[in-house]
């Protein structure tokens, strides 16, 4: 959600890596999967997306109340909550879709029934009335209706969070603490309740706005402290990848990941610490300037994750369709491989492809934004890190 002047390549650089990630994940007879956060750490990809999130709100409100006024700033978040609402429909209405396809092959894969189509022909216009209302939410669209409402919060934190930080991660801290029980209050349909509890998450956006807002100076990022710190991450990061591989291998229950879990918000932090000093030294400027075609995946985050929804559940079927086995690591890994490789390349493509859109409709050239930047830098406009 950030502002279109001002952008960070590194924050847009790890969105286009989180997308892609999701995607990714969401191919079961992927190989990719298999590498992938979730299999050696406590969280997912689906801590750092709301991290960010949280991160790039607050640089676009800022940006916007700069420009045009803080009226401004508040109605473009209210726009933008509208936005993520009709990305929520769109993404519900392809599951729905799909799900009718899916259910006419000769073997109907698991995930028919969490699209939403089989309780859709039973009771249509009940199930649209919930789907409409977010009472039910179909799969894979269900983290956007969390993302509309953090749209909204957004003006009326932003103060506190500018003015106060401790008293708002206070705040936020309190409300993570109730979330199981607040949760309960959320509206939904029977036996469908909100796969990601917004009040536990708003802790994790809050933490993005925060470290946006109140970013760790570069002299505190070379000290003394910030080298034991490192160390202390790296310490917890190895544990916890000792013992997902080798002790505990089964994947956390649902409502672990549903009212976001101590252990996930620790092991998220030590991951951020040990990303955000590889931000401080450069090497994630490094690798964004070299792949400009993540970068552009993580600016059209909205469309590429609605996008990368149809992409991962067409990709997973065909690979379904042409009977890959997945008894182990290397069964049939050369066209399960091949299915992991064409979700990157056609989310690349899509991004792209609405990068050229947007110029076009806008009438600016369509440079890559990676290229603009190793021009700057090649005429002395920007530093080596920022």
């Amino acid at each position: 959600m950030s502002a279109s002047a001002g952008r960070s390549i590194e924050v847009d650089f790890l969105r286009g890596v989180v997308l892609i990630v999701i995607a990714i994940d969401h191919i079961s007879s992927g190989v990719l999967q298999h590498a992938m956060l979730h299999s050696y750490a406590y969280c997912d990809a689906a801590e750092i997306f709301v991290f960010l999130g949280g991160y790039a709100s607050a640089a676009a409100y800022t940006g916007v109340a700069a420009r045009r006024g803080e009226l401004a700033a508040r109605w473009r978040f209210v726009k933008r909550s509208l936005e993520i609402y009709r990305a929520y429909l769109l993404t519900a209405a392809l599951m729905l879709v799909g799900g009718a396809m899916l259910s006419r092959l000769p073997c109907v894969p698991p995930m028919v029934a969490d699209t939403g189509w089989p309780i859709l022909l039973q009771r249509p216009l009940q199930t649209l009335g919930e789907i409409v209302l977010l009472l039910r939410q179909p799969y894979l669209s269900a983290v956007l209706p969390m993302y509309v409402l953090f749209a909204l919060f957004v003006p009326l934190v932003m103060p506190l969070a500018r003015k106060a930080p401790a008293a708002a991660l206070a705040a936020s801290l309190a409300i993570w603490l109730t979330a199981p029980w607040l949760g309960m209050l959320l509206p939904h349909a029977e036996h469908a309740d909100w796969p990601f509890n917004p009040f536990a998450w708003q802790l994790m956006f809050m933490l993005g706005m925060l470290v946006r807002l109140h970013p760790v100076p570069a002299d505190v990022q070379a000290s003394a402290t910030a080298s034991r710190l490192t160390r202390a991450a790296f310490v917890v990061a190895l544990t916890f990848a000792f013992v997902k591989l080798c002790i505990d291998g089964h994947p956390s229950p649902g409502y672990m990941k549903q009212n976001l879990a101590s252990v996930r918000i620790v092991s998220f932090l030590s991951l951020a610490w040990l990303c955000g000093q590889a931000v401080h030294l450069g090497w994630v400027r490094a690798l964004a300037l070299r792949l400009s075609g993540v970068v552009a995946v993580g600016r059209q985050g909205l469309i590429c994750f609605v996008g990368g929804t149809v992409v991962s559940i067409s990709i997973d079927t065909a690979l379904s369709l042409a009977h890959v086995r997945t008894d182990n690591l290397l069964a049939d890994w050369p066209i399960r491989l091949l299915g992991d490789a064409s979700a990157i390349a056609l989310l690349v493509m899509l991004a792209r492809a609405a990068t050229r859109l947007k110029a076009g409709r806008s009438g600016t050239a369509t440079v890559p934004a990676a290229l603009v930047r190793v021009d700057a830098r090649a005429r002395g406009r920007l530093p080596e890190r920022g």
